[in-house]
């Protein structure tokens, strides 16, 4: 059977999901024109493959900070093995005093204040002028948010804006009072430009978040020495992100019978298509890049 969906999200997070009742086939590399990809975890629920990537590595919760991971080569790989549709799961701070630790979110817009260099798979081709009405393919979105709201027994948000910062430090009070005043809803380091980049591979792409504390001044919180974020989340916090973090497996898990079967209606898969009715790109994408 061939393999159509893809995990992306935390450190090791394809050993959670054998807790889960997955099972781990195999795990490859692969060379690509833009260097060798993460490890891709082979594996399988309820007779489904599907493929899992660390995207900050596979040992340490930072062996890879986010300002320095280069998905391209990982989606490149995907797009390559098949795949047609991708989950990605994030852990923002929370720019809204309502959805704090405990809530999930599902951003349908995005606005990306980073500045990686390795920001399209088209570097000095002319290619990559692509429509960013929706950033988020809407099909997963909308699976995502029904079956959210039917197994997840606390908040769910359905929309709302991503801000992507550079890192790897957090953001100031002054930053967040802007990204407040952008609408933003959470922010974050990881789903930019991973989601341009998937577009750019003709991906369905959405996000799962959970917001584990609140940003820089959204929230009175004294510094503390030597602990996560300095004593921005609070223990309390923390214990209710963790029991969240053992909650996601198992919801996205539920997910992929329904992602294996879900018709890809949306536009995801024609963002490239002007350039091969055009002649830049051929419609075989092996030879997209020789």
């Amino acid at each position: 059977m061939a393999t159509k969906l893809a995990i992306i999200g935390r450190t090791g997070l394809h050993k959670i999901l054998e807790k889960y009742g997955a099972s781990r086939i195999s795990q490859q590399k692969i060379k690509t024109p833009f260097g060798s990809s993460h490890l891709l975890h082979s594996m399988i629920y309820q007779k489904i493959p599907f493929y899992c990537i660390s995207r900050h590595g596979e040992e340490d919760l930072y062996e890879i900070s986010a300002p320095f991971v280069d998905m391209r080569a990982s989606l490149y790989a995907l797009r390559q093995k098949g795949v047609e549709k991708v989950i990605s799961i994030s852990a923002p701070g929370s720019l809204m005093e309502e959805m704090g630790p405990g809530t999930l979110f599902v951003p349908d817009d995005i606005i990306d204040r980073s500045y990686s260099s390795k920001r399209t798979f088209f570097e000095n081709r002319g290619i990559g002028v692509i429509r960013m009405d929706e950033p988020f393919c809407p099909s997963i979105r909308a699976l995502m948010v029904t079956d959210l709201q039917t197994n997840f027994k606390g908040k769910v948000f359905d929309k709302g804006t991503y801000i992507n910062t550079a890192g790897p430090r957090l953001e100031t009070a002054a930053e967040i009072r802007d990204y407040t005043l952008l609408g933003g809803s959470a922010v974050g380091m990881t789903l930019a430009p991973e989601v341009f980049l998937a577009r750019e591979m003709e991906l369905c792409y959405a996000a799962l978040c959970y917001p584990v504390n609140y940003a820089e001044g959204i929230a009175e919180r004294p510094y503390k020495r030597g602990v996560l974020f300095e004593g921005l989340a609070t223990e309390e916090e923390l214990k209710i992100v963790k029991k969240i973090e053992e909650a996601i497996p198992q919801l996205v898990l539920n997910m992929i019978p329904k992602l294996e079967v879900l018709v890809r209606d949306c536009e995801c898969k024609n963002a490239l298509l002007r350039y091969k009715k055009r002649g830049d790109l051929p419609d075989d994408f092996s030879k997209w890049f020789e």
